[in-house]
């Protein structure tokens, strides 16, 4: 699916888009929401300001409804993260439809996997995704795992996607639980 595609859902329009420097406040805010139920790591105004360019959000009735980034890690590789959705508009095919795009847009820069640590496997097992060992992501790991206070009882499962198994269409997104993911 296309960035800035605008979806009809149950009479109210979805706009899925880059994210924009106006955005930051928002995704601070729903990012760092998740980070203190301990399901993501927290993500810093200045960080976010810096790497705005590597999200999309959707957008419901003119608010943030939901964010994901794509962490470029090399020219084959990337890292699907912050992938997250408003708590009161969960459930309801928000988070499936970043995700597309995010794959969408790792196909469009040539990528053959992208990756997720995430504490809602299942989630991502239903788009393709299948879990590996972490520590086949050193970067990832150096980069981000080893600074965090959670390293030694971290609950995060490693999964992965090479982008030529995707499918072409996935299954109707309507049904589908949303969850999160770092």
């Amino acid at each position: 699916m296309p960035i800035g595609v605008r979806l009809e859902r149950e009479e109210r329009l979805l706009t899925i888009r880059k994210a924009k420097l106006g955005d930051v406040p928002d995704l601070h805010r729903l990012i760092n929401y998740y980070a203190g139920e301990r399901i993501m790591l927290p993500r810093t105004l200045t960080d976010l300001y810096e790497n705005v360019w590597e999200f999309t959000v959707a957008e419901e009735e003119g608010k943030l409804a939901g964010c994901g980034a794509l962490k470029l890690y090399s020219q084959e590789i990337a890292e699907i993260r912050s992938l997250c959705v408003d708590a009161a508009l969960k459930s309801k095919g928000i988070g499936r439809e970043v995700m597309e795009c995010l794959l969408a847009e790792a196909e469009g820069f040539g990528l053959k996997t992208v990756f997720a640590l995430t504490v809602a496997p299942t989630f991502f097992e239903k788009l393709g995704f299948r879990e590996v060992p972490r520590e086949r992501f050193p970067t990832k790991v150096w980069r981000d795992c080893l600074r965090c206070d959670r390293y030694a009882s971290c609950n995060e499962k490693a999964v992965t996607l090479d982008l030529a198994d995707r499918p072409v269409h996935l299954p109707d997104s309507a049904t589908e639980t949303a969850e999160v993911s770092s």
